[in-house]
């Protein structure tokens, strides 16, 4: 088969590799999907297929069999995970091998097709994956040229536009929080536990106004994270964990114009995960090492969290959230900040996400 230019992935037509130890199952699929349009390659074996990859560079789409001889097809979808991130794996599947199939799909696949495929079927299912890529693939192209875009007005941003420059900062907070109907309001929500928190704890109107202002962005910096890794239901590897850990530092360089104007706002984006003994992050600070703004964020932040809806786990009551701040007080959290948002709550408690049942919506 004739070798293809190194990047087949961005190409008109779409590249599409299909691999089965069967050469006439090959043969059925291949004519299938040529059918459609699309260029189709083949290999008869998980190390055949990682060497034609090596060779002609990632396709947009594999379709390979579990079972076959030698490594099979789940260790060639976790090579292709590891190596070709952006290449969509579909897995082909006997009716007895169902459960190894669902298991695919947990490690990263996104489909499968039961043993013997229906073409009709085949072609539909692929064409759903491409249009899902394709569309991912647009929207990070969009929120990359945003985040240039954004970073390059910080770097050449005067005194007299920061009010602008603000407002751009916000907008793009409310297009992170909009992409996920989890975190919607979210950062809205954490900024008005805080201002009713430091009311409570007596804090000067300049502090509230900062206080307010670096919990509406404490999150800016996951513009930058990406979409996989904020909605995956799962655990974290420890690779992705690291990326979602620089949201902070992130977030605070992209911020760093306001540093003279705002330094509280800047200090709550940098330091809002870090725990009074020392086990947060990005710096490991220590008790009142951590800036107040930062402590009062990250109580009434962990408290919105666990009373909403989450990709990876169920939204909490607000007792239950409470008693959970309660239990960390003085190990993650401040105490007398959890004790001044346990004072100020019934006056925020209508603030609590729309979704949240409305016999636990009180303390």
């Amino acid at each position: 088969m004739a070798k293809m230019p190194a990047d087949t992935t961005s190409s008109g037509s779409e590249h599409i590799l299909v691999v089965d130890d069967d050469a006439e199952v090959r043969s059925v699929l291949c004519r299938a999907l040529a059918g459609e349009g699309h260029l189709l390659h083949e290999a008869d074996s998980t190390d055949a297929a990682l060497r034609l990859l090596e060779q002609i560079g990632p396709m947009p789409l594999i379709v390979s069999d579990i079972h076959m001889p030698g490594r099979d097809g789940v260790d060639l979808l976790k090579e292709v995970l590891a190596h070709y991130p952006d290449t969509s794996v579909v897995m082909l599947t006997g009716d007895a091998e169902v459960t190894t199939a669902v298991a695919s799909l947990k490690l990263g696949a996104v489909d499968y097709l039961i043993k013997p495929v229906l073409v009709e079927e085949l072609r539909q299912r692929v064409r759903r994956v491409l249009d899902k890529r394709r569309m991912a693939l647009e929207l990070r192209q969009l929120r990359q040229h945003y985040q240039t875009d954004l970073e390059d007005q910080v770097r050449v941003l005067s005194r007299k536009n920061q009010e602008m420059f603000l407002g751009q900062v916000q907008m793009a907070v409310t297009m992170l929080e909009a992409k996920d109907p989890y975190t919607r309001g979210h950062s809205h929500r954490v900024a008005l536990y805080a201002v009713a928190t430091a009311r409570t704890m007596g804090l000067d109107e300049a502090m509230i106004q900062q206080l307010q202002l670096g919990a509406e962005l404490h999150d800016i910096g996951k513009i930058g994270t990406r979409d996989a890794i904020l909605n995956k239901s799962g655990p974290l590897t420890a690779e992705e964990f690291a990326a979602v850990r620089r949201h902070t530092t992130d977030g605070e360089a992209m911020l760093e114009v306001l540093r003279t104007e705002h330094p509280e706002v800047l200090a709550i984006v940098r330091s809002h995960h870090e725990h009074l003994d020392g086990s947060g992050f990005p710096d490991g600070l220590v008790a009142d090492a951590i800036p107040l703004s930062a402590r009062i964020v990250s109580v009434v932040d962990a408290f919105d969290a666990m009373t909403s809806t989450r990709t990876y786990r169920k939204k909490q009551g607000a007792q239950v959230a409470m008693a959970e701040l309660a239990r960390h007080s003085g190990m993650q959290f401040d105490p007398a900040v959890v004790a001044a948002f346990q004072q100020a709550f019934p006056s925020v408690a209508s603030y609590l996400p729309p979704q949240l049942d409305a016999d636990l919506a009180h303390v």
